[in-house]
């Protein structure tokens, strides 16, 4: 049973849809079509369109990305990681996978808690598939019109001001989209991408305002479950926060009322124009009680409650940082966050992390959506000799620079084809720089993304970076950013408005430093140096 669009709605469809329609892109897990694939040389794949579209586009359903621009011949590979919880395990197996592609190898933390690995050739990719299966991780359906990673509170069971424990949840939530990791088509041809949430914090985490659906905790009658919000997505084109959709599910049918929305987003959702086609879209033509009538129709028993009022998130929350060291609820242990340079690891630096967490902790960590990592339960005896390591000292600062702790970037045209500008290094380079110019007394988030596609998710941070072609002062093209001001996150949630167009990157450090002492009562260095 896949599940194809019917001949009468084929007209005016995108040709990621007919290339949908050609031939079932899960084949090439559910039915082994990629062992065959990875014995062909790239130069036969090459000689046929459909062949191409193989290695283009239906391997992205095995979370396998082609970097034919940038990359010619190598692949990124992203995982499905629930509640962004792994293992020193699964952390050195990845490892070992990048180690042997030397310079080409890397990994990142991606802004929905995830992994995404670099430079791994198609003739490996069986062999990883199952040595990811081996270490309990899968690929399945990260890319493309899937349910993208089930993202959770980073802090879920050890924060002693937590609402809701979200594992239990998000993992349900990947083991019925993904059919336990093998698989399950009925979800697999989406009108476009698709990102969930379950919000378990007062400090919204988990970001629900840009999720096309988000599980906020709320009780009725005494009993536990979730207001739900849907909708909220970016594009280039088009972004939206996530509207209430004035429903209420129990805490036992979070996997039925996901169900029920991705039917009614797969059965009615437009397939035409692809930057109209995620869910926001078919909400706007149906009205919000249309959708809602559409969603009801397909639960167990065709009824959705209307929202509770006894909503669980506290509004008047001052957001958090897990940053650093902090308590746990249980006694006598505490989690440390890492902050993880732009999301950037190489294969060394995976390993002495796992070394660390196994050390110092259970094994376990967390990647979090602004790209970092906490180690949970580490021994308040330990706390001392861990925070001593030469990997927290050298690499990875639990107290890094109020500015580089708020810092995101995605890919940048390093790896990435649709990318603008490299965003990496540059966001590292110009936020140093910056900061030798102005003194910051407030957490101020800023995020770079090399395209208008925003996966760094820019309208939401204080400032952010959006790639493009700019004119520098002989009007020759360059590497430039539209600039975003205003992005907030937490209950007051608002995405930021462009500031300033096409700014050349050479200009950007002096328009930081002017917005940052404007806007966020940064001191320029030599007065504060003045000052003392």
């Amino acid at each position: 049973g896949y599940w194809v669009l019917k001949e009468k709605f084929r007209g005016g469809i995108n040709v990621q849809e007919k290339v949908k329609i050609q031939k079932e892109p899960m084949k090439l897990f559910m039915e082994n079509g990629i062992e065959e694939l990875a014995k062909t040389s790239f130069e036969e794949l090459e000689k046929s369109k459909d062949s191409k579209d193989d290695i283009d586009v239906r391997l992205k359903w095995l979370g396998l990305f082609h970097r034919r621009k940038n990359h010619y011949g190598r692949f990124m590979m992203r995982l499905k990681l629930p509640n962004g919880v792994t293992t020193s395990a699964q952390t050195k197996y990845l490892a070992s996978v990048i180690r042997k592609y030397g310079e080409d190898g890397c990994a990142d933390v991606t802004t929905r808690q995830n992994w995404q690995i670099r430079g791994v050739v198609l003739p490996d990719v069986p062999e990883i598939l199952k040595g990811l299966a081996e270490v309990g991780l899968t690929s399945l359906q990260s890319g493309m019109d899937n349910v993208r990673n089930p993202v959770g509170n980073p802090l879920a069971g050890i924060d002693p001001e937590e609402i809701v424990d979200t594992r239990p949840y998000t993992n349900l939530l990947s083991q019925y989209i993904t059919a336990n990791s093998l698989g399950n088509p009925t979800v697999t041809n989406l009108p476009r991408k698709w990102n969930v949430c379950v919000v378990g914090s007062h400090d919204l985490f988990e970001h629900p305002h840009i999720n096309d659906l988000a599980y906020m905790p709320a009780t009725k009658d005494g009993r536990l479950g979730f207001n739900l919000l849907v909708g909220g997505f970016f594009s280039p084109k088009r972004c939206a926060e996530a509207v209430p959709l004035d429903a209420w599910v129990s805490a036992d049918d979070v996997i039925p009322l996901c169900k029920a929305v991705l039917e009614a987003y797969r059965d009615l959702g437009t397939r035409g124009n692809r930057q109209k086609t995620r869910m926001m879209w078919l909400i706007d033509e149906l009205g919000i009680e249309g959708f809602r009538a559409e969603v009801a129709k397909r639960m167990p028993f065709q009824e959705l409650e209307r929202a509770s009022s006894e909503d669980l998130v506290q509004k008047q929350w001052e957001r958090r940082d897990y940053v650093g060291v902090h308590p746990q609820k249980q006694e006598g242990l505490s989690y440390v966050g890492l902050h993880i340079p732009v999301g950037r690891l190489q294969a060394d630096d995976m390993d002495e992390l796992a070394h660390v967490a196994d050390k110092y902790g259970t094994g376990e960590l967390r990647l979090t959506v602004e790209q970092n990592i906490i180690i949970p339960n580490v021994e308040n005896s330990k706390l001392e000799a861990l925070l001593k390591e030469p990997l927290l000292k050298n690499r990875f600062s639990p107290e890094p620079s109020i500015l580089m702790r708020g810092l995101v970037a995605c890919t940048g045209n390093q790896f990435c084809g649709q990318a603008i500008i490299e965003t990496k290094a540059r966001a590292l380079k110009v936020t140093e720089e910056v900061e030798r110019h102005v003194a910051v007394t407030r957490p101020v988030r800023m995020h770079w993304t090399g395209c208008p596609n925003t996966c760094a998710q820019v309208q939401v941070a204080d400032i952010g970076f959006m790639g493009c072609m700019a004119r520098d002062e002989n009007g020759k093209p360059c590497e430039g950013a539209d600039v975003f001001l205003g992005g907030r996150i937490g209950s007051d949630s608002h995405l930021g408005d462009v500031y300033k167009k096409s700014v050349p990157c050479k200009d950007l450090v002096p328009l930081v430093v002017d917005i940052l002492v404007k806007h966020f009562g940064a001191v320029p260095r030599e007065r504060e140096e003045g000052e003392d």
